[in-house]
């Protein structure tokens, strides 16, 4: 099916196939060619399928709708071969014709959105409006379909996991003695549903199985908006194979990533938040129901500094000469669309000497400051999560790096890294908590189209911030963080209810910057007051000046 669409005006297709089969953890392996402007490489996904995401008995089904009962059906595809760039790595792939139908969707039910900014497109916010979701129908295959745009898929194949030393571990039944597809989805299972206090085992064991060899092609074609992949004879979610690897390449004219220059006139490549998100980075899942982890490596020349949005604070590791690999992962289960990656020569900015005194240390409150009203109440699926580790309780400044262009070093010196410390300490005395253990903090290239855009533990920021005094840094800064909690950690069920995370950005960056600034009660309100005021005066020209559509709330799809 390819469905012609506008993604400047329309909204995003939603395309992979959710209810029968859902992605558990992503591991990416990457290069970075700024020559060719050009992301290659693989990923492997790890799948988990249940009791709902079974075929009803008896169902059969020749056509689907999608949730706004538009109907849509997938076309024949054409034999499909895989590209033969190098004859050591690929081989031709045989053609196919039997294509299960398009089956009907399900609601988006998501407690968590990502990739925010105060000027986010409607064509950003995506509804399940297009909708679609394949499952198998009578005697057809199973279609694994999942979002995809502008890539170029090399081969698709099944991972051998049992080909991995010591995961005979994750193998309870002694009736599964011979290697065979369901003793490598009882693997897969294990892997993915193990406890989160054995997360560092987990992530260990996914980069095993990426490197597994492959024990079989699988038939794949691509449309538009979509990867889809079925393996002969498996005929429900349940007999298709739980962990797959793709081989892929990005192209220059993919709208996932920018690549431009930076301020000092160097080349870089950046997620700027595009209305289509992920999809044309890598092959996913972009449903927010679709909740996942994942790690990835990439390398880049030695020159570059990778930026991403995982947990921990990446060093790079000298492979060849002039090369250098960079390594991130997350714990916590998020949509695809919040997976962001900057690479360019940012320099790191450190305070100059004579500011220390001035700044905020990053320290931790003592346990008779800490507040541990949400220490283990958390309600959320299993992870490492911080709001039940008291040890993160009482984190009010959270470690922090700033990364810009090194013609910016004067101007993230005077205003920015004085900032961050009291900002990150007024979230943390207003909410508690901090939902992410780290945060880097990039002033983008001037081509970034808003003046901020949050993800998990990284922040980017436009260089307009840094102009003119402190407030109108300070206050984006605000907002930012406020979506640590309100857009990431929590969010709305629905993407196009959006808004309900840029209105509490917006109302806290007025708190946390009054807090920031330590402003009297009567100081606070006057200032809050009138930003109030400017940004009535500001709606109603926005409303005089724009489409009658652009000016009314589109109903959302998830349930009240």
């Amino acid at each position: 099916m390819d469905i012609k669409l506008d993604p400047s005006r329309d909204d995003l297709p939603l395309m992979a196939n959710t209810s029968h089969i859902l992605v558990k953890h992503y591991v990416l392996d990457l290069d970075v060619d700024f020559e060719s402007q050009i992301i290659e490489g693989t990923i492997v996904l790890f799948f988990e399928s249940g009791d709902r995401f079974e075929k009803q008995s008896g169902s059969t089904k020749d056509t689907c709708r999608s949730e706004s009962n538009e109907a849509c059906s997938f076309r024949m595809p054409a034999p499909c071969h895989s590209p033969v760039t190098d004859t050591r790595t690929f081989s031709s792939k045989t053609g196919y014709n039997d294509f299960a139908i398009c089956g009907k969707g399900e609601k988006d039910t998501s407690g968590k959105d990502g990739n925010h900014d105060n000027q986010e497109q409607a064509s950003g916010i995506s509804s399940s409006k297009y909708r679609c979701d394949t499952g198998n129908h009578g005697s057809e295959d199973f279609l694994l379909v999942l979002d995809c745009c502008d890539l170029s898929v090399l081969k698709v194949e099944e991972v051998d996991v049992a080909a991995v030393p010591g995961i005979d571990k994750f193998t309870r039944s002694p009736k599964l003695t011979v290697v065979s597809e369901e003793l490598r989805n009882q693997i897969v299972h294990e892997l993915v549903t193990l406890p989160a206090g054995r997360w560092r085992e987990q992530l260990d064991y996914y980069a095993g199985c990426s490197q597994a060899p492959g024990c079989g092609e699988l038939l794949f074609d691509t449309d538009t908006w979509s990867l889809q992949i079925r393996k002969t004879g498996a005929q429900t979610a349940t007999d298709f194979p739980h962990a797959i690897r793709i081989w892929y390449s990005t192209k220059p004219q993919g709208r996932s990533v920018t690549w431009t220059s930076d301020q000092s006139g160097r080349p870089c490549v950046y997620t700027m938040g595009s209305p289509i998100n992920n999809r044309a980075l890598f092959p996913c899942q972009e449903p927010p129901v679709a909740m996942s982890t994942w790690q990835a490596t990439v390398r880049a020349a030695a020159s570059f500094v990778v930026l991403m949005s995982g947990e921990n604070s990446a060093k790079p590791t000298q492979l060849r000469e002039g090369c250098a690999s960079w390594h991130y992962y997350v714990t916590m289960p998020m949509p695809a669309s919040t997976f962001t990656i900057a690479v360019g020569s940012w320099t790191e900015m450190k305070p100059e000497p004579c500011l220390f005194k001035d700044l905020a240390a990053e320290r931790a409150l003592s346990p008779s400051e800490a507040d541990f009203r949400y220490v283990g109440i958390c309600g959320h699926t299993e992870y490492p999560c911080r709001f039940q580790n008291p040890s993160a309780t009482t984190q009010e400044i959270i470690p922090h790096r700033v990364f810009a262009p090194v013609c910016l070093q004067g101007a993230c010196q005077e205003t920015l890294l004085q900032l961050v410390p009291p900002c990150l300490s007024a979230a943390h005395s207003i909410l508690g908590t901090h939902p992410f253990a780290r945060l880097d903090i990039l002033i983008v290239p001037a081509n970034f189209p808003s003046l901020g855009m949050a993800s998990p533990h990284i922040i980017f920021l436009s260089q307009s911030v840094l102009t003119g005094a402190s407030h109108l840094c300070g206050t984006r800064l605000c907002h930012e963080i406020a979506h640590a909690w309100f857009g990431l950690a929590i969010g709305a069920r629905d993407w196009t209810e959006e808004w309900l995370s840029e209105g509490f950005a917006t109302h806290l960056e007025d708190v946390f910057w009054a807090e920031a600034q330590q402003l009297a009660p009567h100081e606070a309100q006057e200032q809050q007051e009138l930003k109030a005021c400017l940004r009535w005066c500001r709606l109603q020209d926005e409303v005089r000046n724009s489409p009658e559509e652009m000016q009314v709330l589109r109903h959302g799809q998830a349930d009240p």
